[in-house]
């Protein structure tokens, strides 16, 4: 039943977005919203902190947006690693947190059947910070907000760019012992964002691999989607830009408001700092983790704006 609901919803919503003008003004401050200019000027951002990014062209001209540069209609990065299945990150639900997105507020479980939340499962991990909004979104933390905007990454560890490396060498861990190596394979990920008409927002979608390199079926690649988001905000739909292709996506529906809280907690922090449309994406990455916490897509942590 939760399928055709969702087969349901996604015919209608492709329709509405033929009929949805695109974005001229930004409401990014206002609503976290975001124009297909600034979803460039983020994505072009994310590229320069993490060179594991890069810009896509649509598989053909009928699947090009004509609002997108025909250059960079979608961002992509490959052979993301997985090494665990979420049920063995299982965790107690005392431990959750509900970010609320109707009242903008946070609770420790109540409300819980509401549909206007989002679950930050992992808001206790070492990722968290005091002083950014009580740990509104994991891995926020990682960003220091600053006057200038220049990146700096750690000087002691560039950036990973993918393409440099062998597939062999993607999918293969090696686990060193004291008598032996043993080689660990495990199950990777494409990731694709692109930019949502609709929502106005980005958009996270995804396609796995086995530990042998053969496409994941959909019911494995649920295995590694957080159970709070299984049907509900992740579903497969056809790719925007790629011909007859169906992907696993992120619904983009909450994610402006998810933004929009985020910046609201930290400008009542005690640093005061205010986020900036250039580091949407960045951030945009760090609250998706919620839903997809065991693939390590996110090369982030140590970029800082000076």
């Amino acid at each position: 039943m939760q399928n055709l609901y969702n087969n349901i919803k996604s015919v209608s919503l492709e329709f509405a977005t033929k009929l949805t003008p695109v974005l001229k003004a930004s409401k990014f401050k206002e609503t976290g919203n975001i124009t297909p200019e600034e979803y460039i000027v983020a994505g072009d951002f994310l590229i320069e902190a993490c060179g594991a990014w890069k810009w896509m062209p649509a598989s053909s001209k009928s699947m090009e947006k004509d609002f997108l540069p025909a250059d960079k209609q979608y961002l992509m990065t490959r052979r993301v690693p997985c090494y665990k299945r979420c049920k063995e990150i299982e965790y107690d639900g005392i431990h959750e947190k509900i970010i609320d997105i109707g009242s903008g507020e946070e609770n420790d479980g109540e409300n819980e059947n509401s549909e206007e939340h989002w679950v930050d499962t992992h808001h206790n991990d070492e990722y968290d910070r005091p002083g950014n909004g009580d740990g509104v979104v994991r891995g926020v933390e990682a960003l220091e907000l600053k006057d200038d905007e220049e990146v700096e990454s750690d000087s002691s560890e560039e950036a990973l760019d993918l393409e440099d490396i062998d597939d062999d060498q993607i999918f293969v861990k090696q686990v060193d012992t004291d008598q032996e190596t043993h080689v660990l394979r495990t199950r990777t990920y494409d990731l694709h964002i692109t930019y949502d008409r609709f929502y106005q927002t980005p958009r996270m979608w995804l396609s796995g691999y086995s530990e042998s390199d053969k496409p994941l079926t959909n019911e494995q690649t649920y295995e590694d989607i957080s159970q709070d988001h299984v049907n509900k905000t992740v579903t497969f739909e056809a790719h925007p830009h790629i011909e007859a292709t169906t992907m696993c996506s992120i619904h983009p529906c909450k994610h402006a408001n998810v933004i929009k809280k985020i910046m609201d907690a930290m400008e009542a922090g005690d640093s005061g700092e205010t986020l900036q449309v250039h580091m949407y994406m960045v951030v945009f990455l760090k609250f998706i983790q919620a839903a997809i916490p065991t693939i390590e897509y996110d090369f982030t942590k140590s970029v800082t704006v000076n």
